[in-house]
């Protein structure tokens, strides 16, 4: 009893937020549900990106019914690469990322794997059913541009498309986490199957130490290269787009999921009302300690009747959250 309340008192004193925490005094009270169809659905989030002038992955095509399935031929008839995944799909289930066209009927995974039309007629109608849905739902199949990751990312992540997410509350960013593919995860960024999370300072962009299904760590299980130290390029447009969240859904606490393409640069992949908290092991700071800042602020500006831009509220963060300076 006495080593848990001692354990208790230090993840209170770094600020740790647990997940009653998260849910009862930022979800519950900040994300009003009626918008949370803006971020649940990735359709309706890529068309208030798209209407915003926000950088997402071009749409190609939505199978909505089992007839729209004769469609899809039509859909990606002029790209040989392409993603398709649940509208309200999470954890990156029931996700199909196409690299090539082999030959008239079959098509080429990422990792290698051929799939048939057929195939893909199959995995388009478990969608459609809400295989992968949220709540077992009717759902519907995005096919969008397949984002090929920018060189810096090769030596330290497998295969896949490493992504960051950055925690926004009430407009400010607060936490960024870069988040790394690995072969244990089949080359999805997601931290529960396997993914590396690396805490990710606000002011510079730069890569600080990773974090391994909850356990520290400095290299990557795969390539054994650092994973710290890692400026990321085009650090100032990320933080912008994320910032800018809060206007395009209306969500007082979210997690902004971005990507880095070679070619388009930084892109909006998605958004997320109940972003989880494991960020704060790769940052090795609490969330909790971070936002009462930002609650704080916002308290004073209301009563001096004033409000902040996009750039101020970068400016804010970066100022009290930066770690590297």
């Amino acid at each position: 009893m006495i080593s848990l309340i001692k354990t208790w008192k230090k993840l209170n004193e770094k600020g740790i937020m647990g997940i009653n925490q998260r849910n009862a005094d930022y979800i519950l009270k900040y994300n009003n549900r009626r918008n949370y169809p803006l971020v649940d659905d990735k359709i309706l989030t890529k068309q208030r990106a798209i209407a915003a002038g926000i950088s997402v992955p071009e749409l190609y095509g939505v199978i909505r019914t089992e007839h729209d399935i004769s469609e899809f031929e039509k859909i990606v008839k002029n790209h040989d690469d392409f993603v398709i995944k649940p509208a309200q799909g999470s954890g990156g289930d029931g996700i199909i990322v196409i690299a090539d066209r082999y030959d008239k009927d079959r098509y080429k995974t990422v990792s290698g794997k051929l799939m048939r039309h057929s195939e893909i007629e199959y995995q388009l109608s478990n969608i459609i059913t809400g295989l992968y849905s949220l709540g077992g739902m009717r759902d519907s199949a995005i096919i969008e541009y397949r984002v090929k990751p920018d060189p810096i990312f090769k030596s330290i992540s497998y295969e896949g498309v490493p992504d960051i997410r950055i925690i926004v509350l009430l407009g400010y960013p607060i936490m960024a986490m870069l988040r790394l593919p690995t072969r244990q995860s089949n080359g999805k960024a997601n931290l529960h199957q396997g993914a590396i999370g690396v805490g990710v300072d606000l002011a510079t962009g730069t890569t600080l130490n990773g974090s391994w299904f909850n356990e520290q760590i400095v290299r990557h299980p795969d390539t054994d290269n650092m994973v710290s130290n890692i400026q990321l390029p085009l650090w100032d447009k990320f933080i912008h787009l994320a910032t800018s969240c809060y206007e395009l859904v209306d969500l007082g606490y979210i997690g902004v999921d971005l990507v880095l393409d070679e070619t388009k640069g930084p892109l909006i992949l998605e958004l997320n009302a109940r972003p989880g908290l494991n960020i704060q092991i790769a940052n090795d700071v609490g969330l909790a300690k971070r936002a009462s800042v930002v609650e704080a602020h916002i308290a004073k500006l209301k009563q001096a009747n004033k409000t902040e831009t996009v750039e101020e509220r970068i400016a804010f963060s970066i100022k009290h959250f930066s770690v590297l300076g």
